[in-house]
């Protein structure tokens, strides 16, 4: 038995608790997995399966489903919707529990009087705290923070800030309607949490931003500590323009020289930036108190920490980051910025990020920026592509590589004139923007068309 077949069993789940037995007289070893999974993005246990994977099976099958059963109804508060099968391989049976997604959260362990609601943390099944019981309130009373009503007044805040972006972002004037139908103000014209946390000034007082520039690799004290600091107060808006401001002052952009133009080499691609601050802002927990979004800033790297980590409770490190889902904590405030173009609402900022390296021109994977998450908190590092590389030396291995793709361009052009550049990109297994770059430095071609239709042409000698 490995670990893909249990996958085969329990089919497009992607958590599970194996048990070899079924604990009669200790219902909570594996109710409590039932009261997570039906917390999160649902799961599964199975009965008969040891520590090691081998198929034990379960003695008396009926028994042991019909107390299972019996112990859901009586100890889970509410009742979450599951399916139980037996399963028989190599003559052995298996008992397998699914436990689906719920609607109708918390559901609570319910024993001695007592209600405990679980969730998942990797692999493990742990009480929920304040904050992460909050959300799931709000999720089983179909309504997120950023929805809520707060306790100021339309009247008493400006929007500045919000409109003149707006303006710039769309061409398009905001009107005084749009302020209901985005979910800034409720009917009564009081200030949702949306609301509250895009105003100019906003009064929520913890939605801070605290940016570092530290010297050095770490933050260990040396004789000078931070090169740079600022605390940043107010809106969402200035929260991220400051941020992004703030990156920008305190890193690098080298260059070099083309036959005909030349080309940027900044510290941090400009859209993994953005995509970092964005996601930190507008994905984090604002229901966990006494904690900012920072921006920590070293030789080598840029860290960008926000409260609150997955939605459905999974460690991020452990995800396909190709594969995971656009989840939205705040879901107005997502949609406001959306609307504003700082952001994509079909799919999930971690592929814009990672895909953003991958296209530079310098890519290896030792650039690969690293996401972490646990319980509490979500980490996002992004590399300095200029610490990374013995500049002279990267420069050499590139333009080997890039002279060798030109050969096959050249190659392409003759027998196909007139390509697209995803035509080309397709041929020279690069994306589509790499190859611009690569079509940009030849001087024996040209193009006609614009935008998407462009064509390349190879010159006639």
């Amino acid at each position: 038995m490995n670990i893909q077949n249990i996958k085969d069993l329990i089919g497009e789940t992607t958590e599970y608790d194996k048990k070899a037995k079924l604990e009669k007289k200790k219902p909570k070893s594996w109710c409590k997995s039932i009261s997570a999974f039906a917390n999160g993005s649902g799961g599964a246990l199975i009965w008969g399966i040891n520590d090691n994977d081998e198929i034990i099976g379960v003695e008396d099958v009926k028994n042991d489903s019909e107390i299972i059963s019996e112990q859901i109804k009586t100890c889970l508060n509410p009742i979450p919707n599951f399916d139980l099968k037996i399963k028989k391989i190599d003559e052995k049976n298996l008992i397998i529990l699914i436990v689906y997604a719920g609607e109708q959260t918390p559901y609570y362990y319910s024993r001695d009087s007592a209600l405990i609601a679980y969730h998942r943390v990797g692999n493990e099944s742990v009480p929920v705290n304040p904050a992460k019981l909050q959300e799931l309130v709000l999720k089983g009373s179909v309504s997120s923070f950023d929805n809520l009503k707060s306790k100021y007044s339309f009247d008493d805040m400006s929007f500045t800030k919000l409109r003149s972006i707006y303006k710039i972002q769309t061409g398009r004037n905001f009107e005084e309607s749009d302020y209901e139908s985005f979910g800034i103000i409720d009917e009564n014209g009081f200030l949702t949490n949306a609301g509250a946390l895009l105003a100019d000034e906003s009064p929520i007082r913890h939605s801070r931003l605290f940016c570092t520039r530290w010297n050095g690799l770490d933050k260990a004290p040396g004789i000078v500590d931070a090169i740079d600091d600022k605390e940043y107060n107010g809106g969402l808006i200035n929260l991220l323009q400051s941020g992004i401001e703030f990156v920008n002052n305190n890193s690098k952009k080298m260059w070099k020289k083309t036959h005909n133009s030349r080309i940027e080499m900044p510290d941090y691609p400009e859209r993994a930036v953005l995509e970092g601050i964005v996601n930190a802002l507008i994905h984090r927990n604002y229901l966990e108190l006494g904690s900012e979004v920072h921006i920590d800033m070293f030789d080598n790297r840029l860290e960008i920490y926000s409260p609150g980590g997955m939605c459905d409770g999974s460690r991020v490190q452990d995800r396909d980051i190709m594969k995971v889902p656009s989840r939205r904590r705040n879901p107005f405030i997502a949609d406001i910025f959306n609307r504003l173009k700082f952001m994509d609402r079909r799919g999930s900022g971690f592929k814009k990020i990672l895909s953003d390296y991958r296209d530079n021109e310098f890519y290896i994977k030792e650039l690969d920026p690293i996401f972490y998450s646990d319980n509490d908190s979500f980490l996002l590092i992004l590399k300095n592509i200029n610490y990374y590389y013995d500049i002279t030396d990267t420069y050499k291995r590139t333009a080997k590589k890039t002279q060798q793709n030109i050969v096959k361009i050249i190659a392409y052009l003759t027998d196909h004139n007139g390509a697209t550049s995803k035509e080309i990109a397709n041929i020279l297994n690069l994306s589509t923007s790499r190859t611009r770059s690569i079509l940009n430095q030849m001087n024996n071609i040209h193009s006609t068309g614009e935008n998407n239709g462009k064509r390349y042409w190879l010159d006639k000698k």
